[in-house]
């Protein structure tokens, strides 16, 4: 591997960046704001004089050494000639291996450095400085830190995306055996973002190069870190990140990087308090947690969620729940609280909130433990999706808390669950695997699963992420991070880079390419019940959008979304396929009907269908009226297709209206 040439293209990025430190190192009197626990500038100057002094005084031992084996020449000293050869390459292999070893412990420790800075960073010029840091590290050959400069490439975490610098690093790391590398390539391949579209080869990365051919040496390794990280998820559920759909805000939608840069941070600041909601509660979240480099601070996420929960937000009233039922410096712990909030979000049919009560009940808090209210609200929280309530429901039946035990229930919503990315959901499907429980026992699925485990922990923050470059109009690196977390299995993450893709925004695809790989993450958000996504596909078959044009397709995907879920848009559009027979056999009773369950479902439809039967039952009066027979009927109104145009009764509508109108006025006068 030369990652000096790879990072070629890199480094020139980071020029401005390097040229800005340098300048700040002789301006010892400037001072970012709020960094008081940050390394300094100052630090990484001596630590690289210390690294500098190292190469010095090993350059001083080389010498020395050459001048010791000149004098051993010197001397007369009966040593036999392969003797001497044997203990000049031993002495040259322990020089060589030490210096190797000089050279990783200097990577390694400035990639340390790095992580140190970024995670104390409150401005994008300290964060540059870490990314300067991972890419010295880089360059000496250190893999963590390669990974680093790729993702940051990959995502655009500082500033400049490049997925063809990218991806030329994650093909070199993968060489060498990244996990990492060879994942991040399939996700690239299968989508064809800066590679060619395909899926085999997407496969045969994302499976891994290298695999151990002992599985269960594997297991036993995996199961190991995944035992440690499930217990910490266990201790502490931690708070669920809110993921935005982007088609439930539909307008242009802070930051890509992975720290929430200062500048940005108050332009938020300034939002929430204007009273957007969406952002109040997302910095809510990051108070509330500490990330995105912002300080855990209960106080200020008190604020937001306050504010949010005072305009409506019952993702907010369910936060402040959790806030009381867990107690903090800014609010006690006080059960009766926490029921209070989560009611008033479970009264809004919000499912943390009808989480929250479950927990509620499942542990005794504030109210008599009840396994069978739990179960209760656990099931209409699971109804709604929420992947934490389907493990909720998967581990009562998996231990048999208040319940028979059942695991062919239990892996029924572990696995739901696990497709949203619930890290303890995967844990408990990959220990069903592991042992054989409820399951036939598979070494490779639960290495596979705890694998999963490992990487899973905090994923979901890269919805803030996604979310706020969007808003940005940083499209590409938004539509880049939806379509990794997509292919983790969530939802939300497959219907966003869904609108994303339609949209035709992003530039990293083709255009042509957009639209069938926009059906394809609607197809996969439909199956996990997104009915809107289901919608959508009976869209994309009608007007033939990245398929070919199938009326019947389309008819089958409304009804499966009018059936099963209900949905308003569905039922219409259902309804004026049976009103002109496209697709399904022409039925005007089922038309009627199908327009008057609309309107009832939504009241957004109220217009829509009002107009859609005035034109239904106008275009028959006009047939009962003008016309005698069938045959006089059918030939009428052909002719009125030739005339007029195959929309001829949307130009009725436009007359008929207008009369109305009419007619209306002169009777109030």
């Amino acid at each position: 591997m030369k990652p000096l040439s790879l990072l070629i293209e890199i480094l020139i990025i980071l020029g401005v960046t390097i040229k800005t430190i340098k300048a700040e190192e002789h301006n010892k009197r400037q001072k970012e704001r709020n960094v008081t626990t940050q390394v300094s500038v100052n630090e990484i100057k001596q630590y690289l004089s210390h690294i500098l002094e190292q190469r010095t005084s090993s350059n001083v031992i080389n010498k020395r050494e050459n001048l010791l084996e000149k004098k051993k020449n010197q001397r007369k000293i009966r040593i036999k000639g392969i003797q001497n050869k044997d203990i000049l390459k031993r002495n040259k292999n322990h020089l060589q291996k030490q210096a190797e070893k000089n050279f990783t412990d200097e990577g390694d420790q400035l990639f340390k450095m790095g992580i140190k800075v970024l995670q104390q960073s409150k401005s994008q010029k300290q964060k540059e400085e870490a990314y300067l840091l991972f890419a010295k590290a880089a360059d000496m050959g250190n893999l963590k830190a390669m990974e680093k400069m790729a993702d940051a490439l990959l995502f655009g975490n500082f500033g400049v995306q490049n997925i063809t610098a990218a991806i030329q690093l994650y093909e070199s790391l993968a060489k060498e055996g990244s996990c990492k590398a060879q994942n991040a390539l399939g996700f690239l391949s299968s989508y064809g973002i800066g590679m060619e579209y395909d899926q085999a080869k997407g496969y045969r990365y994302l499976s891994g190069i290298n695999v151990l051919q002992n599985c269960e040496v594997a297991l036993s390794y995996y199961k190991k870190v995944a035992d440690y990280i499930a217990d910490t998820f266990e201790k502490s559920e931690g708070v669920p990140v809110e993921k935005v759909r982007l088609t439930e805000r539909p307008e242009n939608l802070s930051s890509n990087s992975e720290i929430l840069d200062w500048d940005i941070y108050q332009y938020y600041k300034f939002l929430a308090e204007r009273g957007d909601v969406q952002i109040q509660v997302s910095l809510g979240q990051l108070h509330l947690i500490g990330r995105k480099g912002l300080d855990q601070d209960y106080y200020k996420a008190l604020h937001y969620f306050l504010k949010a929960a005072k305009a409506g937000s019952a993702n907010a009233m369910a936060f402040i729940g959790k806030m009381y039922l867990e107690g903090n410096a800014a609010v006690p712990q006080n059960n009766a609280t926490a029921f209070k909030y989560f009611s008033m979000a479970a009264s809004k049919g919000n499912a943390i909130g009808l989480h929250g009560l479950g927990l509620l009940y499942f542990h005794g808090k504030g109210v008599p433990l009840n396994y069978a209210e739990a179960l209760k609200y656990f099931q209409k929280a699971a109804e709604k999706g929420w992947p934490d309530a389907q493990f909720q429901l998967g581990f009562m039946y998996y231990s048999g808390s208040g319940i028979w035990k059942d695991y062919k229930l239990a892996f029924k919503y572990f696995y739901l669950a696990s497709q949203s990315g619930q890290p303890l959901a995967i844990y408990y499907l990959a220990k069903m695997y592991a042992t054989g429980t409820g399951v036939v026992r598979s070494c490779r699925t639960a290495v596979e699963l705890y694998k999963g485990v490992c990487e899973l922990g905090h994923w979901a923050e890269k919805f803030l992420t996604a979310y706020f470059a969007y808003k940005d109009g940083d499209i590409d690196s938004s539509l880049v991070q939806y379509a990794l977390l997509a292919e983790m299995g969530y939802e939300v993450a497959q219907s966003n880079s869904a609108f994303i893709l339609e949209s035709k925004k992003a530039n990293i695809l083709e255009k042509e390419k957009m639209y069938p790989m926009a059906l394809l993450l609607w197809n996969r958000a439909a199956i996990q019940g997104n009915a809107f996504a289901r919608v959508k596909i009976g869209d994309y078959h009608y007007y033939g959008y990245g398929t070919k044009k199938d009326y019947q397709t389309a008819a089958t995907h409304y009804s499966i979304a009018a059936n099963k879920y209900h949905n308003a848009q569905a039922m219409f559009n259902l309804a004026y396929m049976y009103e002109h027979g496209l697709g399904i056999t022409k039925d005007i009773h089922l038309a009627r009907r199908l327009y008057d369950m609309a309107a009832q479902t939504s009241p957004d439809a109220h217009i829509p269908v009002l107009f859609a039967v005035m034109k239904l039952e106008t275009t028959h009066l006009l047939r009962d009226i003008l016309f005698f027979n069938q045959f006089t009927t059918r030939w009428n109104w052909l002719k009125l297709d030739n005339t007029i145009g195959p929309h001829w009764d949307l130009f009725v509508i436009g007359l008929i209206v207008p009369g109305l109108i009419l007619l209306l006025r002169n009777h109030h006068g």
